[in-house]
């Protein structure tokens, strides 16, 4: 019973309600950088299109195919990025896998709301879901990087 109770804990009514508005679905026509990631145990997959310009993301598009953990992920993820740099969303992703995987910290602002995904510590299985935004999103905007710069 107590395996079941765990599993309502980590299914919030927070977690649920933010996988189900999840901003920015879609994808972008002629994005600067674009990157599918999947989570090879679960079957997740996160398909990132960014554009970007002097240095931070302009527009964000994602199509997301994930649980609802991966869902609420990008769902808090998607609604900060606009706006950030290469090097925060890399400090966004390092923090959060910290988190998840070493029990650091909560994430810094503007990717705070990261936080309701703490209970999601213990399940080790579904940390790739959790982090598939936030890895394609920096592999996207180093992409568009380098094509800004060729």
């Amino acid at each position: 019973m107590s395996g079941d109770t765990d599993l309502i804990k980590l299914y919030s009514s927070r977690i649920l309600a933010l996988a189900a508005d999840i901003p920015h679905v879609g994808r972008l026509e002629a994005p600067d950088g674009s990157v599918k990631k999947r989570s090879p145990l679960c079957g997740s997959t996160v398909t990132v299109d960014v554009k970007t310009d002097g240095g931070k993301i302009t527009e964000f598009a994602q199509e997301v195919k994930a649980c609802a953990l991966g869902q609420a992920s990008a769902a808090v993820f998607g609604e900060a990025v606009v706006g950030c740099t290469r090097d925060q969303v890399d400090k966004a992703r390092d923090q959060m896998y910290a988190m998840l995987k070493e029990g650091g910290p909560v994430p810094d602002a503007p990717f705070s709301d990261l936080e309701v995904l703490q209970p999601a510590r213990d399940y080790k299985n579904r940390h790739a879901s959790i982090l598939l935004a936030l890895d394609a999103t920096s592999e996207a905007v180093a992409q568009a990087e380098q094509a800004n710069c060729a």
